[in-house]
Order: structure tokens, then C-alpha cells, then sequence
């Protein structure tokens, strides 16, 4: 959140108006709740007016009251525990039918993916990908099925690709410590954000390796430091991270990554196919 805004909010306290401090009380203590509240319904529960709402966030530098919420939103994600996420998401599904509505909120983070994608952003990440000389890939806890995912179909494409998940600090870096320009580090992470993909994508800045960063927020950790930043909406459904629209994004970046290799992986396939029917792979149809 911008400049550690809690921080400021204490720090600013004794000088704020009676009403300020209602709003700052109730933020400090229910910040969860807060950040799907309108700037009307969170002046009805504290007892200010709509409009001191409003002023309070643009008085701490925010660009006005949804600029505000977004940010607290981005901060909600950060620092919720498993049981707070669970407790948020039962406030929002409410009484509402389970599968309609997880399966309605996939939908919409697909959309807002589409509606708010960076083209530009995509076509660098796919130049740097065909122009790289190793490919690693990080990620972390349930960002791992997506790395696999990746992982697995990069293979076939590309000679020289691994996979660096759940590693602990010291094998991370003793995979990563050769890495250079010529080299790319793609990390995946998503609330909670990795410490160890964050660790991983600093590395691969300072040693001047190409470094793609696919996230939900350009607040993300890992988007700092990075060359080309995709986004893909990842709003938390219990426990449960919802992935997706990160895959979908993964998936497309697959596409558009092989549509420029069409021969090599022709040529890939051509053999695979040989091999799986040599040692008998896959199941054949009998027809």
C-alpha cells in the first residue's frame, strides 16, 4: 500500500480531526471488512459524512476513494491468514448458490484479465522468451501447478528450461548463481506473495538476466524489478487461490510463443509422436 500507509496513519494520529480518527479506529481494527465498503457505507458505520470519507483518502495520497480501496484491497491480499481469508469469503458468498457463484467470479477475473491486459507487455515477454538462452522458472506453494504447467509445455519448445519450485534459499540460488543477460527468469506469484519468488526475481535483476513477472497487481513484489509484467486477476475464494485467469494468461502466452517456433516444434513433435508410438504412450482407439 502506498508508503506503508498504516504506518502513516499511526504516526499522523494525534493530529486528525474527530472524525478522521473514527475513520483511522475503525480501519486499524476492520480493515478486512473496509476494503469492500462503499465510501457512503463506511461514513454510515463509523458516523461521518460520505464526502469526509472521501477527503480522508485523497489526504493521505490517494488518487480518491476508489483509488484508496484498490490499495487497501492490495493490502488486504498481502496480509490475510488462511482463517481471515476463509471469514472473508463466507461474507462474500453469503446464501448465494457455491457453484454459480465461484464459477461467475472465474468469469469476470477472464474479463477484467482481457479489459485490462498490457499487449504491448505480452509481446515483450514473448520476444524475450525466444530470444533467451536458458529459461527458468519460479514460483511457489499453489503458483507451482502454474510453473508445471508452463514448464511442461516450454520443453517441447525450447532445449534448455528449469523449474525452480518450493526450493529453499540456498538450492534457489545455487541454481540461479550463473545466470546472466543472456539468460531469463520468469516468476510466478500471487497473494501471499512468495519470499522465495521475490528473492529469485531480485537475483535475476541484479544479474542482468531478463526477468518476467506474472502477478494480479504491479504492486506485487515480484513485478518490481521486472522487465515485463502480465497480470492476471487472482481474487481469493477461501483458502483456495483461484488461478484461472493466470493460467489463461499462461496459456496464451504458450500460444503466441509457439505460432514463432511453428517449425521447431514440428519438428519436436514429429519425433515425440514417433517415440510415444514406439512405447506404446497413449491409449488408441480401436476404430
Amino acid at each position: 500500500m502506498k508508503n506503508d500507509f498504516f504506518n502513516i496513519l499511526n504516526s499522523r494520529y494525534n493530529k486528525m480531526s474527530k472524525g478522521q480518527k473514527r475513520i483511522a479506529d475503525y480501519l486499524l481494527a476492520n480493515y478486512q471488512q473496509a476494503s469492500f465498503m462503499t465510501a457512503s457505507a463506511l461514513g454510515q458505520t463509523v458516523g461521518v459524512s460520505e464526502s469526509t470519507v472521501v477527503r480522508f483518502a485523497t489526504e493521505f495520497g490517494f488518487d480518491g476513494y476508489p483509488d484508496f480501496q484498490d490499495n487497501l484491497r492490495e493490502m488486504m491480499k498481502m496480509r490475510l491468514t488462511s482463517v481471515e481469508r476463509i471469514e472473508v469469503a463466507n461474507r462474500q458468498m453469503g446464501n448465494n448458490d457455491v457453484y454459480d457463484k465461484v464459477l461467475s467470479l472465474d468469469i469476470e477475473r477472464i474479463r477484467a484479465t482481457i479489459e485490462n491486459g498490457n499487449r504491448e507487455a505480452f509481446a515483450g515477454a514473448v520476444d524475450a522468451i525466444i530470444s533467451a538462452r536458458k529459461i527458468y522458472i519460479v514460483a511457489s506453494r499453489s503458483a507451482a501447478a502454474l510453473a508445471e504447467f508452463l514448464k511442461y509445455y516450454f520443453s517441447i519448445i525450447f532445449e534448455d528450461v528449469k523449474l525452480l519450485n518450493n526450493l529453499g534459499t540456498s538450492d534457489l540460488l545455487q541454481q540461479l548463481f550463473r545466470i546472466d543477460e543472456k539468460d531469463l527468469v520468469i516468476g510466478i506469484s500471487f497473494p501471499r506473495y512468495s519470499k522465495q519468488t521475490t528473492l529469485a526475481m531480485n537475483y535475476a535483476f541484479d544479474s542482468h538476466a531478463s526477468v518476467i513477472a506474472i502477478t494480479d497487481s504491479m504492486l506485487s513484489p515480484i513485478a518490481e524489478h521486472a522487465s515485463h509484467v502480465l497480470l492476471a486477476g487472482s481474487d481469493m475464494v477461501s483458502f483456495v487461490d483461484s488461478l484461472v485467469a493466470p493460467l489463461s494468461l499462461i496459456n496464451a502466452l504458450i500460444v503466441a510463443v509457439s505460432l514463432k517456433k511453428e517449425e521447431e516444434i514440428n519438428r519436436n513433435f514429429e519425433t515425440l509422436e514417433r517415440l510415444w508410438d514406439e512405447f506404446d504412450v497413449y491409449e488408441k482407439s480401436d476404430k
